[in-house]
């Protein structure tokens, strides 16, 4: 009965062909039981793809949205605290504006005045914050401070109230300067009428943060702040007593305007709770494809590592076969 045999040539290719497709095998297997993941995807979903790709578009879709809640946080979290310190200045300034206008031994106006002075440019420098390069109150124009300096106020106002005779045509006429388009926005406001886009944080969900340095509530504390810094002003020659009836009435004014400046803070608060839901929100959503795509995609442990073991000890065999091969001579087969 003929035989057919492999040439030695024939026989030693393939058995490299074995070597490499074990030695492939092992390195698959490996990587599946570390990875917990098929290395061929193509096998397991069958050419349809559909499903995966769904998975992965949404996760990548969600992958951006975190940037966009992420930048949104941030940025609602300055104005947060931009917000808090004028509330701050302001309230430590009423304090010290009641005390000064009420004194039993007279009104230390330079002191005042002086302290009057730094709360405005605190306060502006609060409001001309930026975060992350992008100015919080100046609408869509983030790319410049929202207000001019405390000194370019203090020059407008000295000029157009010039006419003030008492600390009550004081006040009345900086009320009209500042509520005037040419008058405070014209002079101060750098930035634009339009609104700061709002931050698509989801598909169906977005927010709004449209809060710009000419709001009222922002300009009543900043006017009542200017007021006081200018009660000793030589421009209106105001008494010892003028002055510390402007102190007293700006000082309550400006307590009482806290309660604006507390109801921005609560209308950003409120804002930053939403940003946390839908960040929330899609973080779950992002986990629950996660494990979908886990779950398509995974593999048996205790059958990859049965293959494992096999497909190491097909390749142990194969070693051993080979180097018996090597050892044999045509002496020794005589």
């Amino acid at each position: 009965m003929p035989m057919t045999t492999l040439g030695d040539l024939s026989q030693s290719y393939s058995m490299r062909l074995r070597n490499i497709s074990l030695r492939q095998d092992i390195d698959r297997l490996t990587t599946e039981l570390a990875s917990g993941q098929v290395a061929d995807v193509r096998d397991v979903l069958a050419g349809n793809y559909s499903y995966l790709s769904d998975i992965e578009q949404r996760s990548s879709n969600l992958q951006g949205y975190a940037v966009a809640t992420t930048e949104a946080s941030l940025f609602a979290g300055a104005v947060q605290n931009a917000l808090g310190a004028v509330g701050q200045f302001g309230a430590d300034l009423s304090a010290s504006l009641l005390i000064a206008g009420n004194s039993a031994i007279g009104v230390t106006g330079s002191n005042t005045v002086a302290e009057a002075e730094n709360a405005l440019e605190g306060m502006i420098g609060a409001i001309n914050t930026d975060s992350a390069g992008r100015y919080l109150f100046s609408g869509a124009a983030t790319d410049q401070p929202p207000l001019a300096d405390a000194e370019t106020l203090l020059t407008a106002m000295r000029t157009a109230l010039a006419g003030a005779a008492t600390p009550d045509d004081l006040l009345a006429d900086a009320e009209t300067w500042f509520a005037d388009p040419a008058g405070f926005e014209a002079t101060m406001y750098q930035g634009s009428s339009d609104a700061i886009g709002p931050f698509n944080l989801s598909q169906s969900s977005k927010v709004s943060l449209d809060l710009r340095a000419i709001d009222p509530k922002l300009r009543e504390v900043l006017k009542l702040t200017a007021v006081a810094a200018l009660a000793t002003d030589p421009t209106f020659g105001f008494t010892v007593e003028s002055q510390s009836e402007l102190f007293d009435k700006t000082g309550q004014a400006l307590m009482a305007g806290q309660e604006g400046v507390i109801a921005l803070r609560a209308n950003v608060g409120f804002i930053e709770e939403r940003i946390d839901q839908v960040a929330s929100r899609n973080a779950a959503e992002q986990t629950a494809l996660d494990f979908a795509k886990v779950d398509l995609l995974k593999i048996d442990p205790y059958a990859a590592a049965t293959q494992l073991q096999e497909a190491q000890f097909q390749l142990q065999s194969l070693y051993s076969v080979t180097v018996r091969m090597s050892q044999l001579s045509l002496v020794n087969f005589l």
